[in-house]
C-alpha cells in the first residue's frame, strides 16, 4: 500500500501530531526492546508479546472508533488533518509495515535461539511416535470434546466467530453428494481455557507445540467421510469492546445516536482478521465477503498467530531460573530519616511526616500497611477508598473485609467501567457489599479513575485523618511493574479535600474550593493551564521560568495550544510522555522551545507528574490524571500538589532522573517520530531503572530542575 504524498503533506502541515499515528510510534519503542540482543530471549519474547497485546487493543479501541464514523457514514477531521477514509489507509499500511518487523524479528532473530534456551516451537508432525502417541491421547481426551464444528451452506446460517479466538478454516469435498455444491466450509473455534501450547518435556529442551496444530493434525476425528481440501488458521478482532463514553472523537449527539444503534448489533464489526499464509480462496473470500472487509484488513502471517501467546513461554516455570533478578526494595528516602527504634507503628511515624512512595522502587507495604493496621486499630472509625484495579487474592479487599467485621464504616468507590477487569472489580466489590461495606459502583457516565483514600481515626487530642493519594492502582501485584507514586500524609489540608471529595461523590455534595486537588471534570485542565500562563508571563517579565510534565499520554488540544504559548513567551517545556504525544516538538515559530522525551524499559512508566519553576519556587503536582481530553472531561481524577518539603524534593528528584535518563530514552523528533537517545563521547551512562534503587536523601536535598 503506498501512500500518497499528498496524504503525508496533510500530516506534516498539522500542528497536532495524529493520537493513532503517535501510539503506533510508541508500539515501535516497545518492539525496540524486543530487538535489543542484549536482553534475554525470554525478555525479548515478553516486549514482542506486548506489542501484540498493544495491537489486540488498538484494533479493538481505536480502528473501532475509526469505523463506527466509516459505517455510519459521519465525517471525521483527524489531528493529522486526514479525513476518515485517508486515515484509515494511513493507519493499515503503517501496521502493515509494523507486522513485517515483528515476524522478521521472530523468525530470523528469536527463533534461531530457541534450542540454546531451552525451548522449541514444533509440530506434530516433528516428534517422535511415543511423543505423538502422548499428543494423540491428549486430543481425543482433553481437546476433542471440546470442539463445535460449524457448517455454513445453503441449509446453515453463517456462524458467530469470536473476537480474538483462533479459528480453523476447513474447507471440505463430499465427492458422494449428487447435487448442489459439493465444496463446503466449516468452522472450529478453539476455546479460550485451551493452553495456546501443549508442551512437551524432552532431555535437553521442551517442545511447545501450537494447539491449532494439534487440532489441525487430527481434524478428521470432526470431519469423517468427506475430504480436506484445506485447513486454514485465522484470528479476527472485533470493535467489539470499544467504550463510546471514553472517546475523544465522538460528539455528544452521534455519541447517542451511535449507542442506539450498536445497541441492535450482536457482534462488534471485524477490523482486522489475521491469517495463516496463502490460505484457501474460497475461504477467504468468503470471509472478506462475511465480515465486510477489504484486503487492507487481513495481515497473513508466516508465523504463529496471536504473539501474545509467548507469554506461556516467557512464564513457564522451568525458566524462572533464567529470569532477571528482581531488586530489592529501596527504602523511601522519608522513611531512611526516621531514626533507630521509631516505632512500628505507621500512625506514629504518619504525624513526624509525610511519605513519598516511588513503585516499584519502594514496597507497596508502607501502604498496604496504613490500611491493615486501620483494619485492626480500635482507633480507627472509618475508611473510604476509590478503586479501579485490583490484584486478584487482593490484600486490599481482605483488610476492608476485616475492617468492617471489626466494626468500622467502610465505604468503596468501584469502578466497573475499568476496561478488562470489568468481571473482577464487580466480584470483589459484591464480596464487600454482602460484609457490610459501602459500596458504590461507579459516577453515571464518567469513569473514576482518581486514586485516594482516607482513614479516620479518634485520637486522644483529636480526629486525625490520614490519607493515601495516587497516581497508581491499589494492586500490590501490578506495583512491582509499574513505576508510580504515592503520598501517604496526616496534612489536614488533605484530609479535608478528600473528605470533601468523597461526600461529593457518594452524596450530593457540591464540593467547595479544594486546598491542595485539582479535580476533573470540574476544574484540573484550568488549574494547569493558568498555572502554565502563569510561567508564560514569569517568562515575559524576566523572571526565571520551566514546565516539566511527565504522563502516559499527551492529547488534549486546549493543554497542548497553552503549552505553544508559553514556549513561545520563553519557557523551557520538557515533556517526558511514555505513549501518545499529540504536541509537535521543535517547529519554527511553534515549539523552538519544547522537547519532547519517552522512556520505555524495564518498568512500564506510570507516574503523573507536573512541575511548575514559579521563579525558583517550584510548585509540583503529582496524582492520576494524563493530559487527554477524557481525562480532563469525562473522568473523575484528581492530582495533588505535594507540598512536604522533602516529598517536593523527591518529586523533583523523580524528574531530574528522567530527564538525565540517556540509557532508555527515545527523543521525539519534528515529524512527529522518535530516535534512541545516543550518550555523548565521555558522557557516563544513567540507567533510571538502576538509578532508582540508590536514591538518599542527600542526592533528593540536591535535586533542581533549571
Amino acid at each position: 500500500m503506498v501512500i500518497h504524498d499528498k496524504i503525508q503533506a496533510l500530516i506534516n502541515s498539522s500542528n497536532y501530531i495524529s493520537r493513532d499515528l503517535s501510539w503506533l510510534q510508541f508500539n515501535y519503542r516497545v518492539l525496540a526492546q524486543a530487538q535489543m540482543s542484549s536482553r534475554t530471549v525470554f525478555e525479548r519474547l515478553k516486549f514482542l508479546a506486548i506489542t501484540a497485546s498493544n495491537f489486540d487493543e488498538f484494533f479493538m479501541i481505536r480502528i473501532g472508533s475509526l469505523y463506527n464514523y466509516l459505517d455510519f457514514g459521519k465525517r471525521r477531521l483527524d489531528y493529522s488533518g486526514l479525513r476518515e477514509d485517508q486515515f484509515k489507509e494511513k493507519l493499515y499500511a503503517d501496521v502493515h509495515e509494523f507486522t513485517k518487523k515483528q515476524f522478521d524479528l521472530i523468525l530470523n532473530e528469536l527463533t534461531p535461539q530457541f534450542e540454546d534456551n531451552g525451548f522449541k516451537i514444533l509440530n506434530v508432525s516433528d516428534l517422535s511416535n511415543k511423543e505423538e502417541e502422548e499428543v494423540r491421547n491428549y486430543f481425543e481426551k482433553m481437546v476433542f470434546p471440546m470442539l463445535t464444528p460449524m457448517v455454513y451452506d445453503t441449509y446453515h446460517a453463517f456462524p458467530v466467530l469470536n473476537n480474538l479466538l483462533t479459528i480453523l478454516g476447513v474447507v471440505t469435498n463430499n465427492k458422494k453428494e449428487e447435487t448442489g455444491n459439493r465444496r463446503k466450509i466449516s468452522f472450529v473455534q478453539i476455546p479460550k481455557n485451551l493452553p495456546k501450547f501443549y508442551q512437551i518435556e524432552r532431555e535437553d529442551y521442551w517442545v511447545f507445540l501450537p494447539i491449532e496444530n494439534i487440532i489441525e493434525s487430527y481434524i478428521s476425528h470432526l470431519f469423517r467421510n468427506v475430504d480436506i481440501e484445506s485447513v486454514d488458521t485465522f484470528r479476527i478482532t472485533r470493535n467489539g469492546d470499544f467504550t463510546l463514553d471514553e472517546s475523544d472523537d465522538l460528539d455528544t449527539d452521534f455519541l447517542n445516536e451511535l449507542k442506539a444503534k450498536l445497541r441492535t448489533r450482536k457482534t462488534g464489526r471485524v477490523v482486522r482478521m489475521e491469517m495463516s499464509e496463502n490460505p484457501n480462496p474460497l475461504l477467504k473470500e468468503t470471509l472478506i465477503e462475511k465480515f465486510d472487509i477489504e484486503e487492507l484488513n487481513i495481515f497473513e502471517s508466516p508465523a504463529l498467530l496471536d504473539f501474545t501467546r509467548l507469554w506461556q513461554i516467557v512464564g513457564h516455570k522451568a525458566f524462572a531460573y533464567l529470569q532477571p533478578p528482581s531488586p530489592n526494595f529501596a527504602t523511601p528516602v522519608a522513611v531512611q530519616s526516621f531514626k533507630r527504634g521509631d516505632t512500628d507503628n505507621i500512625f506514629d511515624r504518619l504525624k513526624k511526616q509525610d511519605i513519598l512512595l516511588h513503585h516499584p522502587y519502594n514496597s507497596p507495604d508502607h501502604m498496604l500497611e496504613l490500611l491493615e493496621q486501620a483494619a485492626d486499630d480500635p482507633k480507627v472509625m472509618a475508611i473510604k477508598m476509590t478503586i479501579y484495579r485490583l490484584a486478584k487474592d487482593s490484600r486490599v479487599t481482605k483488610a476492608l473485609l476485616r475492617a468492617v467485621e471489626n466494626g468500622k464504616q467502610v465505604s468503596a468507590l468501584f469502578e466497573v467501567k475499568a476496561r478488562f477487569d470489568e468481571e473482577n472489580n464487580l466480584q470483589e466489590a459484591k464480596k464487600l457489599q454482602e460484609a457490610g461495606c459501602f459500596v458504590i459502583y461507579g459516577v453515571s457516565a464518567v469513569k473514576t479513575h482518581t486514586k485516594l483514600m482516607l482513614v479516620v481515626r479518634n485520637e486522644s487530642d483529636k480526629v486525625r485523618r490520614y490519607v493515601h493519594l495516587g497516581s497508581g492502582n491499589y494492586n500490590e501485584s501490578t506495583a512491582k511493574l509499574y513505576t508510580d507514586i504515592g503520598l501517604i500524609s496526616t496534612n489536614d489540608a488533605y484530609g479535608e479535600d478528600v473528605s470533601e471529595f468523597f461526600n461529593a461523590i457518594t452524596g450530593h455534595s457540591q464540593p467547595k474550593r479544594y486546598n491542595k486537588l485539582l479535580t476533573a471534570p470540574r476544574q484540573m485542565r484550568k488549574g494547569f493551564i493558568d498555572l502554565i500562563d502563569k510561567e508564560a508571563k514569569n517568562a515575559k517579565d524576566g523572571l526565571t521560568s520551566g514546565i516539566v510534565i511527565k504522563v502516559n499520554s499527551l492529547q488534549d488540544d486546549k493543554l497542548m495550544d497553552s503549552l505553544y504559548a508559553a514556549a513561545q513567551a520563553g519557557v523551557p517545556v520538557r515533556l517526558i510522555v511514555r505513549g501518545i504525544c499529540c504536541i509537535r516538538p521543535g517547529r519554527k515559530g511553534l515549539s523552538e522551545n519544547i522537547e519532547v522525551k519517552s522512556i520505555v524499559g524495564d518498568y512500564l512508566e506510570h507516574t503523573r507528574l507536573f512541575y511548575f519553576h514559579n521563579n525558583g519556587d517550584p510548585i509540583v503536582y503529582g496524582g492520576s490524571a494524563d493530559a487527554m481530553t477524557r481525562s480532563f472531561d469525562r473522568r473523575i481524577e484528581s492530582q495533588f500538589e505535594i507540598v512536604d518539603p522533602l516529598c517536593k524534593k523527591e518529586a523533583i528528584n523523580i524528574l531530574d532522573y528522567n530527564l538525565k535518563d540517556n540509557i532508555n530514552s527515545f527523543v521525539m523528533n519534528e515529524d512527529g517520530s522518535y530516535s534512541k537517545l545516543t550518550r555523548e563521547n565521555g558522557e557516563k551512562p544513567f540507567d533510571v531503572f538502576k538509578e532508582f534503587y540508590n536514591v538518599t536523601q542527600k542526592i533528593v536535598n540536591k535535586a533542581k530542575i533549571f
